[in-house]
């Protein structure tokens, strides 16, 4: 299996939006479950769809109004999935 991309938008609108919140939560499930060598967490600039973030992007797919529940649901689906 090839790692899971994540991407993470650390622009200044998501960044009002709690993206730190959603950014630490996302960090500390990767090494609480030993899962760097699956999934491949980054930080990029503005994503370009700031009135919905926190956003992240999985393998491509865009996902919005992020919490860090939500993120760590949608990453347990991918990994679930494989």
């Amino acid at each position: 299996m090839s790692k899971l991309e994540v991407t993470i938008c650390l622009g200044s609108s998501c960044f009002s939006r709690k993206k730190r919140d959603v950014v630490s939560a996302l960090q500390d499930y990767v090494n609480q479950k030993n899962l760097s060598d699956k999934i491949n967490l980054k930080g990029s600039h503005c994503l370009g769809k700031c009135s919905v973030g926190p956003i992240m992007l999985v393998n491509e797919q865009v996902y919005t109004k992020l919490t860090p529940s939500k993120a760590i649901n949608i990453i347990e689906e991918y990994i679930n999935s494989k």
